[in-house]
């Protein structure tokens, strides 16, 4: 059964939050402020976080950054959820490595849904078989990238676009594809969020870096350079 933690400081919220997740299913645990919520990570690994943005002391954003910063956190879904509604919030979120977003109110059907979107999303980006261009080589089984024989730490989505990428080698994917294949967005004007990724992506890939090829007015596509 899939653990869930839910970080939201309305209890009503949290209540009806963690009602919807135990009827569907899953393992759920709340909490109202971001100390107790750390506790509880140092003691068992969720499967995916629900994590409001506007928090007492801690917020959202910056409980997603320390999880994006630890290696023992970094790969755990996020699904933001917030009051706030314009391009830029959303953008903002998926840029700082939450893997969707859920604007309130937001139906408790929707939500499961989503969750179980991204769950799908984390399991399937563990499976298959060794990936290799190059220098550049990826193992879905191990869940590990490395360069020249190195480790690389990546971030969820970027193993996830990376993982795309080396999949499908030659073929070229527009911005648009890409967000709907790993945001599981289709928002019209966010495709920026693509670029940041790949730049990100390609600094960390170092002397493999050039594997990634821009094509212009398109998109991106992975060349094995062997």
């Amino acid at each position: 059964m899939s653990l869930i933690y839910c970080l939201e400081d309305d209890e009503a919220i949290r209540s009806l939050i963690l009602y919807t997740l135990e009827a569907a299913g899953f393992e759920s645990r709340g909490f109202g402020e971001s100390g107790s919520f750390w506790e509880a990570v140092k003691r068992e690994t969720p499967r995916l976080i629900l994590l409001d943005i506007m928090l007492p002391g801690e917020d959202g954003v910056q409980v997603l950054a320390r999880l994006r910063g630890r290696p023992e956190t970094a790969d755990i879904p996020v699904v933001m959820t917030t009051a706030r509604g314009t391009e830029f919030d959303k953008v903002s979120a998926l840029d700082k490595g939450a893997d969707d977003y859920l604007v309130k109110p937001f139906g408790m059907m929707e939500m499961v849904s989503r969750i179980r979107a991204v769950l799908r999303r984390a399991g399937a980006g563990q499976r298959g078989e060794r990936l290799t261009a190059g220098a550049l080589a990826l193992s879905p089984r191990e869940h590990t990238v490395t360069v020249d024989g190195a480790r690389v730490a990546l971030t969820r989505k970027e193993y996830e676009l990376l993982y795309t990428l080396m999949a499908n080698v030659g073929q070229v994917f527009d911005r648009d594809t890409l967000l709907r294949l790993i945001w599981d967005a289709d928002y019209t004007g966010e495709t920026r969020t693509v670029d940041v990724h790949i730049r990100s992506l390609r600094a960390k890939l170092g002397p493999a870096a050039d594997c990634i090829e821009t094509v212009r007015g398109v998109g991106y596509r992975l060349e094995d350079k062997r």
